[in-house]
């Protein structure tokens, strides 16, 4: 068997460089929900044993973490392309806003480069 987990930091770039902190907001219900969803796809797809997301909302500063998400399978392969899966499908579908706070404070937009990402698991 196999347990994969990805942990997500704050940097010090992004649209912005300079970067201090990063500031999360969400929207309660509806991303737990849409966090689920995602959990439930993967599921269709891999057989996974055990899964856990664990998405920080509020102010966070430089090296914190931001997200953690894990999940264990009998097979290491399922185990990573899974988790893989799941982090990309949530930067893409779970309402979580990121504004980036530098010089100037920026919310960030969503990125093509997120969709397409998420979209090549269905090709």
């Amino acid at each position: 068997g196999a347990i994969c987990m990805f942990t997500g930091l704050v940097r010090e770039f992004g649209d912005q460089s300079d970067v201090q902190a990063i500031e999360l907001e969400h929207y309660p219900g509806m991303t737990e929900k849409q966090l689920q969803n995602i959990v439930d796809q993967a599921k269709q797809r891999w057989p996974i044993l055990a899964s856990c997301i664990i998405h920080r909302i509020g102010m966070l500063k430089l090296d914190e973490q931001i997200v953690a998400v894990a999940v264990s399978s009998s097979h290491r392969e399922a185990a990573f392309e899974a988790c893989s899966f799941i982090m990309d499908y949530l930067k893409r579908d779970a309402t979580i806003w990121k504004k980036e706070v530098a010089e100037e404070a920026h919310w960030v937009e969503a990125k093509q480069s997120d969709a397409a990402k998420a979209d090549s698991w269905n090709t």
